[in-house]
């Protein structure tokens, strides 16, 4: 049998100094053999490791990112179902007028299907990310190794998120456009509806051209809505659902671009991870 270095040299003492051979060597307990049942983690422990792990940024943009979508695409997709249909009741009676409006809006409401269908898998992906990226979730798995691969998709995921959130800057300025042209309808009829203007003549000279906003064409039928028509419109169920519904996508669309420029600050910040891990798995291997 083979004898460890620290017993010869155990045996080396003994032959030296023969009088220490009544001393009997007891070899020092390691920390494991000393540990004793309380001091293994127990769950509180482990809860806050797991807690840690948590990336919270992504986690809190990732619901504000499928709240925002949400709104925006339901209430959207339903605002502009009742836009169609107040224009064929009242502002264009022939079809033939508002075809192209109402191809672009039946075409806006396909697209919809598809961004909802988009930020939910990338907003899943983006969470995933930063799960696998987080410096306690680094912790929990022991050494961390990085790969050219992960490091150009996370920089990819970085262009990405830029990109989406200048994007959805114009998608939230857009969605203000039908609020402004709901919001200067709904005010004329507070101005017909007020005591000064009720019931006099000059009712009927307060009007609403929808063609000067470019959504109909000018030989539309009739285009112009004045007096009390303007004010049976404003009181039914259609302007009035279309009004608040385009109001509460336009805030999806805002929550969105909060939730993009959150993103946008989590992955910089796990993209800056990676390359610091890469560099200084170089510098550790030299």
């Amino acid at each position: 049998m083979v004898n460890s270095r620290a017993e010869m040299e155990i045996g080396r003492y003994h032959w030296m100094y023969p009088g220490s051979k009544n001393h009997q060597y007891h070899p020092v307990p390691t920390l494991g053999d000393r540990a004793g049942p309380l001091s293994s983690p127990g769950c509180f422990e482990c809860c806050i490791k797991c807690l840690g792990g948590v990336p919270y940024a992504s986690l809190v943009a990732t619901i504000l990112c499928f709240s925002g979508v949400a709104l925006f695409c339901g209430c959207g997709h339903v605002a502009l179902a009742g836009t169609v249909a107040i224009l064929e009741q009242h502002f264009s009676t022939n079809a033939s007028d508002h075809a192209l409006l109402s191809e672009v809006i039946q075409l806006m409401q396909y697209v919809i299907y598809g961004i909802a269908s988009f930020f939910f898998l990338y907003g899943i992906i983006l969470l995933a990310e930063g799960f696998y990226t987080t410096s306690a979730v680094k912790e929990l798995h022991g050494e961390f190794k990085t790969t050219a691969c992960g490091r150009c998709i996370s920089g990819m995921f970085v262009f990405l998120t830029y990109v989406l959130g200048v994007a959805w800057l114009g998608v939230f300025g857009f969605s203000a456009v039908p609020v402004f042209m709901f919001y200067n309808i709904w005010s004329t009829c507070e101005v017909i509806k007020s005591p000064q203007t009720n019931g006099t003549a000059g009712v009927e000279q307060i009007c609403v051209d929808i063609r000067q906003y470019g959504i109909i064409p000018w030989n539309a039928f009739p285009g112009k809505i004045c007096g009390s028509a303007l004010e049976n419109i404003c009181n039914t169920n259609e302007f009035y659902m279309s009004y608040h519904l385009f109001i509460v996508a336009c805030a999806g669309a805002g929550a969105t671009v909060i939730a993009l420029l959150i993103y946008m600050m989590a992955t910089t910040y796990n993209y800056a991870v990676l390359k610091f891990k890469s560099r200084e798995d170089c510098c550790t291997k030299f």
